[in-house]
């Protein structure tokens, strides 16, 4: 399944989803139940906005985005953590209202059971998500699914925390129960706006990716002295690698053009969406300090 058809699908999952939980809602009465509904909500409007960023980012390079569009999925991403922290706002509001005036939940059996259903289908999908994010390493997707991930461990404890109301009889746990939701939901997009603007701020990519280009170019460097200014940043599921690349002085321009194609040629096969670029220099630009040998 191709990512545009896995973000579609997404907002189906959700729409279904939020259904069940609506009408858990609906049928309690409950400020937990509102909660989780809401949390759905958001999902379900995450779920389009990565939608139309994937669409946004798979368009080609052109005059006005000569570098490609790939941080329309960060750009997406922060848009679903201001979403997320909107909807901690109106559960909060609502969770307020239910400890001022707790009431009775109206038939917690049946909306137990259409949360806990609600939450299995969330479950299932996130794992899709989460499988098709790592493998066409999409910002967007990732994000998705550690949404549906979050509604999935709140739900398990809105669940839990109904049934303590209805065991007890105290009624006012309803409201902290969705209170206690409306701060992890407020955490997951605190947290998911940061990730994302490290993105919008060109942050390098894991340390274990800089190690593997480093040993990509010592493995191809041959005939080279060394490679120093290395520098990476990622935007969306595209790399770009910069680096200095200084060769013997006598070498001629055809002799260092092919240590240069030899050495993009690998580090492509070695990672998918990579952008390199390199600048050739004579030996006395050598800095050694802090530069990666390949004699």
């Amino acid at each position: 399944m191709n990512t545009m058809r896995i973000a579609g699908v997404s907002i189906g999952v959700g729409l279904v989803v939020l259904a069940l939980k609506g009408a858990a809602w609906g049928v309690t009465g409950s400020a937990a139940f509102y909660s989780d509904a809401l949390e759905t909500v958001v999902n379900v409007a995450a779920s389009s906005v990565a939608y139309a960023a994937l669409r946004f980012a798979a368009r080609p390079a052109d005059l006005n985005h000569p570098y490609g569009h790939d941080k329309a999925e960060f750009l997406a991403a922060v848009v679903e953590g201001v979403l997320i922290v909107v909807a901690s706002v109106s559960i909060l509001q609502h969770a307020w209202g239910a400890w001022l005036h707790p009431r009775v939940l109206s038939a917690p059996i049946l909306g137990v059971g259409l949360n806990m259903g609600a939450t299995a289908v969330n479950a299932l999908w996130a794992a899709v998500l989460f499988r098709a994010a790592r493998r066409v390493r999409s910002p967007a997707l990732a994000g998705d699914a550690r949404h549906l991930m979050g509604d999935v461990v709140t739900s398990f404890g809105v669940v839990a925390g109904v049934g303590l109301v209805v065991t007890t009889g105290v009624l006012r746990l309803d409201a902290v129960i969705g209170a206690a939701t409306a701060a992890y939901v407020l955490y997951t997009g605190v947290r998911l706006i940061g990730d994302s603007v490290g993105g919008l701020m060109d942050m390098a990519p894991a340390d274990d990716t800089v190690q593997r280009i480093e040993r990509v170019l010592v493995a191809e460097g041959g005939g080279a002295i060394e490679a120093h200014d290395i520098r990476t940043r990622q935007a969306g599921r595209s790399t770009f690698v910069q680096f200095h690349l200084v060769v013997p002085g006598s070498m001629r321009v055809d002799e260092a053009h092919e240590i240069c194609d030899r050495m993009e040629s690998a580090l492509r096969a070695d990672m998918e969406h990579l952008l390199v670029s390199i600048h050739v220099e004579p030996e006395h630009k050598a800095k050694h300090d802090g530069a990666v040998a390949l004699e």
